[in-house]
């Protein structure tokens, strides 16, 4: 499964912004799709997860209320959408995809990498 994410750019405090994450190589509805994403001088953190058929996710604390994942599988295509954005969002956005054997919920491990997309909340 390959990932290509798109949809950052640049966007002032309190906007909204829509990340869409597709797949190709394999068929996305089979894979437990996450958002991740890496602020500058910081690791990586998880952001959201959705299951396969989209009737689960699981949110960060910090975006809860805010952001919301869903998925389009017959797209392919697994989307976040931020609103309420805050500075402290600002960050390369990557979007994950989990393979077997399965390590429960949420999941515990992502074999399947997009190349990330960056998101800047001005203040």
């Amino acid at each position: 499964v390959q990932l290509q994410a798109s949809g950052g750019g640049l966007v002032q405090a309190g906007g909204s912004l829509r990340l869409s994450c597709t797949g190709s190589g394999g068929i996305l509805s089979n894979v437990r799709m996450a958002w991740f994403r890496q602020a500058p001088g910081k690791e990586r953190e998880f952001v959201a997860v959705i299951s396969r058929t989209g009737g689960a996710t699981h949110y960060k604390d910090s975006v809860k209320g805010r952001f919301t994942i869903s998925r389009d599988n017959a797209k392919n295509t697994v989307y976040l959408q931020m609103d309420s954005l805050k500075p402290e969002d600002t960050a390369v956005y990557y979007c994950a995809g989990d393979g077997p054997p399965s390590t429960g919920w949420p999941p515990k491990r992502y074999d399947y990498w997009g190349q990330g997309t960056l998101v800047t909340v001005s203040s």
